[in-house]
């Protein structure tokens, strides 16, 4: 009686493939939305450690300081800050709501961050919860990464305002007498100038 050959099981190719997770802000200095993403990201693949190390999956996480029209064009980033798992969008759609501590870093008009939905509620901050649903899905939805388009998109109005706002902040910063918190929370942005020094009519020159 022959024997029977027994093939070895074909692993599938997606449980050698990483989780990558792309993290993407305007500011982490000020803007208590992306610090408060950050910690809860950081949070989240804490509690799934051990279910990624059980099925053979190695966290990536890349974190992007956005800090131009023309990278935002090509990233595709509409809103900050996006949280991206293997190139989907964690929020399932775009709200957003005036951030006032990203106005007192670009001295520079109204600027929105994202508002993130789970379960009904809005919160300024990715929740936990959320950013841990959206890595398990990953890893057990059979799910193949998804390439992020790469076609340009359209950056907000407010974007376009805070980027240059921004640098020519950073730029006043390297003669200023205080750090950009400082600046950031010494008055409201509409007393920067008389506040911080004229820094050309914006503030923040700094005093």
């Amino acid at each position: 009686m022959g024997t029977m050959a027994v093939e070895a099981p074909v692993e599938s190719p997606l449980a050698t493939q990483p989780v990558t997770i792309d993290f993407m802000y305007i500011d982490l200095e000020v803007c208590g939305r992306c610090r408060g993403t950050d910690a809860n990201l950081e949070a989240a693949l804490t509690e799934v450690a051990s279910v990624l190390a059980a099925a053979g999956r190695e966290p990536v996480v890349r974190r992007t300081l956005v800090a131009s029209e023309a990278q935002a064009r090509a990233l595709g980033f509409v809103s900050s800050p996006t949280l991206r798992v293997n190139g989907r969008d964690v929020a399932l759609e775009l709200r957003e709501s005036r951030c006032e501590s990203c106005e007192a870093c670009a001295c520079n008009g109204t600027v929105e961050c994202r508002v993130w939905v789970w379960q009904g509620q809005e919160y300024t901050e990715a929740p936990k919860a959320m950013i841990v649903d959206a890595i398990m899905r990953e890893v057990y939805g059979g799910l193949a990464p998804e390439a992020v388009p790469a076609a340009e998109v359209d950056v907000p109005e407010h974007l376009q305002r805070f980027f240059p706002g921004k640098a020519h902040l950073l730029s006043a910063q390297e003669a200023a007498c205080c750090s950009a918190s400082e600046q950031a929370s010494c008055c409201e942005p509409e007393a920067k100038a008389s506040c911080c020094g004229d820094a050309a009519a914006g503030g923040c020159g700094c005093r």
